[in-house]
């Protein structure tokens, strides 16, 4: 009983730990919109994290069914194409005048920053219900 009790816990702590990787990765998206050089060469491109829901995966390995929450199976570049803008004096312009520019949208990266908060809250928002319950479940043993 306490397992199944704890393992929801966990839930939602995958959740959140999972929701807070997803925001710093948007952060970092943010923070390179204008990066048109890194070392690996060419423009900054926009990363995103991968879930798999941890049911799935603890499955395919043999370790049985039940609620497990999410895993992070990675982060991983966005290789949608990256836009060209015309700006003739910037040190990345090719022969036209044109520079490769990152394929970071700040209006999607900023919606995208609004579910992931939702996301860790609603997390967040489990744990202390979880919390709250085990608290007056506590009060009501000490009365009897």
């Amino acid at each position: 009983m306490m397992q199944g009790i704890l393992s929801q816990t966990d839930i939602s702590a995958s959740g959140l730990s999972a929701e807070r990787l997803r925001m710093e990765v948007i952060g970092n998206n943010i923070a390179n919109a204008n990066t048109t050089r890194t070392a690996e060469g060419g423009p900054y491109r926009r990363r995103e994290v991968v879930f798999s829901a941890a049911m799935e995966n603890a499955m395919s390995r043999g370790e049985g069914t039940g609620m497990r929450g999410v895993e992070v199976l990675g982060v991983q570049s966005d290789n949608g194409d990256l836009p060209r803008v015309y700006q003739p004096g910037h040190p990345d312009a090719d022969a036209d005048g044109f520079v490769l520019m990152p394929n970071v949208s700040l209006a999607n990266e900023m919606v995208d920053l609004i579910t992931a908060n939702r996301g860790y809250d609603a997390n967040l928002k489990v744990l202390r219900s979880f919390r709250d319950m085990v608290q007056q479940t506590l009060t009501l043993l000490r009365r009897t």
